[in-house]
């Protein structure tokens, strides 16, 4: 076991992990954030995904330890004020999910994009979301969803 300390969603947290389990791990066993889920354990889905220091990251493969002294956002973060960020209400407004497995990770992956990209065009978004799965096959809601969030988000910043 190694002791490690993760900066996640704006609080530090220090416990012992085993230097081989991954972020996904630590974060949902270690700190009760289950908003990011497991899918597919081989970075293929994009449930898992977090922002570390603002950039996707698939945390099904990134180890704990390796996150440490990074700042790492989860879904439980991307609003900590208590209300709703734009794209998580546009993906509301759009019914951009069914039944929401891999919402949290194309949330966060969009959130991403559009602080990267806020003039993210229907391809750009297409583009972004390569890779994460959503079974139920929402995939044009979701394209209207950051679309909204995009047009939400104008001038502010995300």
């Amino acid at each position: 076991m190694a002791e490690i300390e993760l900066l996640v969603n704006g609080t530090r947290f220090r416990f012992d992990v085993d230097p081989q389990q991954s972020l996904l791990s630590a974060l949902r066993d270690e700190l009760d954030l289950t908003g990011t889920k497991y899918g597919c354990g081989e970075a293929q889905c994009g449930a898992c995904t977090v922002l570390i220091d603002g950039q996707p990251a698939r945390s099904c493969v990134t180890n704990a330890a390796s996150a440490a002294g990074h700042a790492i956002t989860t879904i439980e973060g991307i609003a900590p004020d208590g209300a709703l960020h734009p794209v998580q209400k546009a993906f509301l407004d759009a019914e951009a999910m069914q039944c929401g497995y891999c919402t949290s990770g194309m949330i966060v992956e969009g959130v991403a994009l559009l602080r990267r990209r806020p003039d993210a065009g229907q391809g750009e978004i297409a583009e972004a979301m390569e890779g994460h799965v959503c079974r139920c096959g929402t995939y044009p809601r979701i394209i209207t969803a950051l679309r909204l969030a995009a047009q939400a988000m104008k001038g502010k910043q995300g």
